[in-house]
Parts: C-alpha cells; sequence; structure tokens
C-alpha cells in the first residue's frame, strides 16, 4: 500500500515537472512571436512617418535656396558709391548713402574726438582776417594699419574740393625723404657721414654744386643736412652722385606717379626727370615746384619708414551693410609696396628724429622733452616749404610720425598749409597741436 503511494507520488511529480517545462517553453515562444511583431510594426510604421528627402528640413544656418544669396561689394563699387562723400567735413564716424533703390550705411575708421578737434581749429581759422591760409590740408593715419583717424582742411577757392586729396601741392623738401633713403641703400650713407657744401643752406645756384672743398667750404653730417633741410648737399647728392636712374627708382618705389587704390582713389604725386642736370639737382633737394604730393600720400611715405620699409595702403571705411543690416564690406590691411630696406627705414627713423630735436621743426617742439604727455613719444617728421609758381602762395610742410615709447600707439601725420599774404600758424605747429590732443 505504501509503496503504491510512493510510485503515485513519483509518476504525479514527473507528470509536473513536463507540464512546468511545456509552459515556460511556451511562454519564451509566445515572447519572441509578439517581440517580432512588434519589431515589424515598428519598421513599417516608420517608413509611413519617415518624410522623403526633399521634405526633410535643412540644418539651421545653412542658406535656402529660395533666399537671394548676400551681394559683397567690390572695392570698385564702394568707390561709386561714397565719391561724393565730404569726408573732410564730417564729425561722425558712420553714416548713410542712398543709390537709387538701396541704402548703405557706411562705418568709418574716424576717431570723431581727433577729427572734431580739428574741425574746430578749421573753423577758428576761417574766421581770421589776417594769417588766414589759402588752402590746408591735415591727414591722420595709423600707419601699421592704414586706417585714416582723421581728415579735414579747406581750399577757398575750390570749397566743394576734399584739399587732402588734391595732388598738386609742390612736394618741396618732403622729397628729401626720398633721396636720402636712396643716399642710404646705394651711396652707403650713415648718419654721422661728412658731406661739404659751400654757400646759404637754402639756396640752389649751380656754383655750389661742384665738389670743391676750400677754406669756404662747410662740412656737416648727414643726419644734420636733413635735419637742416640743406639744399645744395641734397642737390649734389641727386645730380652728382645718385643720378636720373636712381632718383627714378626711388621715386618710383617710394609710389610717385601712381594711382593709389584705395577705398577712395587719388593720385600720389608727380616726379620726372629730363636731361638737364641741374633739374637733377632741383630734384634732389626739392627745390621745385613740378615734384607735387597729395596730403595723404604725404601720410603713405611716413608709413614705409615706421613699418620697416612697408608702404600700407590708406582706408577711411571700416565696413558697409546694407538695408536689412548685412555687411557687405569689410575693409582689409593691405601692404602696397616694399619701397626701403628695413636697415633703411631705421636710419631714416634716426634723421626724422633729428629734424624734431636738432632741425627745421626744433621751434614748434621746444620743450617737448619736458612736455607731460610729448615726453612720453617718439617723434619724427620733416618739413618743406615753397612758393607756387605764380608766389602766391607759401606752402609748409610737415609730414611725420609720433609713437609712445611704452606701447605700440601711433600716428603718421601730413600736414600742408598754403599761407596767403600773411604767414600764420605753421605746419609743424599743427603737427605738435595733433600729437598732444591724440596722445593726451
Amino acid at each position: 500500500m505504501k509503496e503504491n503511494s510512493w510510485r503515485n507520488f513519483q509518476s504525479g511529480y514527473i507528470l509536473g515537472e513536463k507540464k512546468q517545462s511545456l509552459f515556460f517553453k511556451t511562454k519564451k515562444l509566445i515572447i519572441w512571436v509578439m517581440a517580432i511583431l512588434v519589431f515589424i510594426g515598428g519598421i513599417y510604421l516608420l517608413k509611413i512617418n519617415v518624410p522623403e528627402k526633399k521634405d526633410v528640413p535643412e540644418k539651421k544656418g545653412a542658406p535656402r535656396k529660395d533666399v537671394k544669396e548676400q551681394v559683397q561689394l567690390s572695392k570698385n563699387q564702394l568707390n561709386h558709391i561714397i565719391t561724393n562723400t565730404k569726408f573732410n567735413n564730417t564729425d561722425k564716424n558712420f553714416f548713410f548713402v542712398d543709390v537709387s533703390d538701396a541704402r548703405y550705411k557706411i562705418f568709418t575708421s574716424i576717431d570723431i574726438y581727433l577729427q572734431q578737434y580739428l574741425l574746430s581749429l578749421m573753423d577758428r581759422l576761417k574766421t581770421l582776417t589776417r594769417g588766414k591760409p589759402q588752402r590746408i590740408a591735415l591727414v591722420v593715419m595709423e600707419p601699421d594699419t592704414g586706417k585714416i583717424i582723421a581728415m579735414t582742411g579747406f581750399d577757398l577757392e575750390n570749397p566743394d574740393k576734399n584739399p587732402c586729396m588734391e595732388s598738386d601741392y609742390p612736394a618741396a623738401s618732403i622729397f628729401k625723404i626720398v633721396t636720402a633713403a636712396a643716399a642710404i641703400e646705394t651711396l652707403g650713407y650713415k648718419p654721422k657721414t661728412q658731406l661739404y657744401f659751400n654757400g646759404n643752406k637754402y639756396t640752389l645756384y649751380k656754383r655750389q654744386l661742384k665738389d670743391v672743398n676750400n677754406k669756404y667750404t662747410s662740412k656737416i653730417s648727414f643726419s644734420r643736412a636733413f635735419a637742416e633741410s640743406i639744399n645744395p648737399v641734397f642737390g649734389k647728392i641727386g645730380k652728382n652722385y645718385l643720378g636720373k636712374e636712381k632718383l627714378d627708382h626711388y621715386a618710383d618705389a617710394f609710389g610717385f606717379n601712381q594711382v593709389i587704390p584705395a577705398d577712395l582713389p587719388f593720385l600720389s604725386g608727380t616726379f620726372k626727370t629730363n636731361s638737364k642736370e641741374y633739374h637733377l639737382a632741383e630734384l634732389g633737394c626739392g627745390f621745385n615746384t613740378d615734384t607735387t604730393i597729395s596730403p595723404i600720400f604725404g601720410a603713405m611715405l611716413i608709413t614705409a619708414i615706421v613699418n620697416s620699409g612697408n608702404i600700407i595702403l590708406p582706408s577711411i571705411v571700416e565696413h558697409v551693410t546694407d538695408s536689412d543690416g548685412q555687411m557687405i564690406y569689410k575693409n582689409k590691411i593691405t601692404p602696397y609696396k616694399t619701397a626701403i630696406l628695413p636697415q633703411t627705414a631705421a636710419t631714416m627713423m634716426l634723421l626724422l628724429g633729428k629734424t624734431i630735436t636738432r632741425g627745421t621743426a626744433k621751434r614748434s617742439f621746444k620743450g617737448a622733452s619736458k612736455d607731460k604727455i610729448l615726453s612720453k613719444l617718439l617723434i619724427g617728421g620733416k618739413t618743406g616749404s615753397l612758393y607756387n609758381r605764380d608766389n602766391t602762395i607759401k606752402y609748409d610742410w610737415f609730414t611725420g610720425f609720433g609713437k609712445e615709447k611704452t606701447t605700440k600707439k601711433q600716428i603718421a601725420l601730413s600736414i600742408v598749409v598754403g599761407h596767403g599774404k600773411y604767414i600764420g600758424t605753421r605746419a609743424s605747429a599743427y603737427a605738435r597741436m595733433i600729437l598732444t590732443q591724440y596722445f593726451k
């Protein structure tokens, strides 16, 4: 009886194990089948909801095909837009220009505080009855970027013209910068090189061009001859030592006889040689009315010296936006050409400095070494003066630079004053005013 009970128990247990195993196998099969069905259904639904390629929204920031592409202005187009703008009269650094169906907002590099200061000087000059210049032009530029930060002036006979861009001013002794650079590179001149001349410092007679050394001969260093702007010395350099080919070469290297492709194109100046030997002497020292320059070009000459021989293209426009506020033009700092070697430029810096401390600008910069502002600067320059052909206007020049000794802040200046019957404030005096105002 007990044996049958045990056997019945074992049979029931084995049958239960088989049923349980079958249950779990069936359950697993059902789960797999359901998973497969869900997977297939998901693929089907996904296929329905995924848009075709043409309906896929474009990525954020990508240009749409139905949106008109932004057109950038070329420098020539910009020139046509701003050609009638009176930059020499503005006291703002942005303005609007309407052209046909478009409106442009022009942003400039003008330093409004410096520009307003110079405009106030011009306003005062115009009220004078004695000492008012017939023409005056002042240009201030960043020599390392070419950006014009101030530009003003006036011409009583041609009030609608920008006198800073006119190229008919006699270069006078400003051309000695070119002659001196050529002498350094081709003749091996150094600041202490001893030179000789006879007669007056500021005349240029044919007899003064002879290489003589007698009891009437004066000896002077190259740096002092430059600083004091001695005509016979530079006349002899031009005629006797450099000659036509070298003068032509260096005039071209500095950019004479060229239309400068700036955002406001202008003629640099004119320089022409001929077969007359005496004319080479006149050209070498600037004692002629044939060689001319524009005030902006005067500042460009200084950039060659400050930038180790490299001339930077001047600019006044920073950027331009259209009526939608989109930028369609942006200025780029552009090297124009290499005029001289770096070591030549370094020597020229010394020569320009001598003009301020011991030369023709000494009176205007008297006490600068003790001035709280000017004493912190390295200052250099070149002066020049010459009457026009009709002997009615005496042109008075200063081109130079001011540079902080402890920072990279610097400016190049080009100033010309066309004095009438009475001599008023000189160009070098304006240079001091500008340097003091800008660096204060």
